[in-house]
């Protein structure tokens, strides 16, 4: 994911992560930081070398810390986008132990289920975090959560099917 901010005294801050291994990178005025650390750059101010440390992440909300001085790169998470995307782990995994819902409808549950809905539970946050428009959001998590729910239940169908 790419985000860029405007400073009035550093210009143009452009911040790219990796949404698969997390790896970030940090351009100001076009020019690229040299890493010092894991979330600490290099960053030349004339003759001044100033560090430059980022805090946080894309999904959460990332700041860049320049002499005490904090600038939001990306927002925070809102809480609706949190808690919508909690609500696709929590569903797949209770309903994936329960046998009375699983007789009704059978899905997966246990290390696969939630790796199927922790992975959906992401997506949704990202998409989330891209799109403006509330009912655009709320499409989102309705499909994310669809998603989820019918990749565990094809799984737990090819895994009955295997053992019958």
């Amino acid at each position: 994911m790419k985000t860029s901010v405007v400073h009035p005294v550093y210009g143009e801050i452009v911040y790219e992560e990796s949404a698969w291994t997390g790896k970030q990178s940090l351009t100001v005025n076009g020019a690229p930081l040299a890493k010092l650390g894991k979330k600490s750059y290099a960053l030349c101010c004339g003759e001044e070398k100033i560090t430059a440390t980022i805090k946080g992440s894309y999904l959460f909300g990332a700041k860049l810390i320049v002499k005490g001085e904090e600038i939001r790169i990306t927002p925070s998470a809102k809480w609706y986008e949190i808690a919508s995307s909690l609500f696709i782990f929590v569903l797949i995994m209770a309903w994936g132990t329960s046998p009375e819902l699983c007789q009704i409808v059978p899905i997966v549950g246990g290390a696969i289920g939630g790796a199927i809905s922790g992975a959906m539970a992401v997506f949704n946050m990202l998409i989330m975090k891209s799109v403006k428009n509330p009912w655009l959001k709320l499409v989102s998590w309705i499909g994310m959560t669809a998603a989820a729910f019918v990749l565990c239940f094809a799984v737990a169908v090819a895994i009955i099917s295997a053992l019958v």
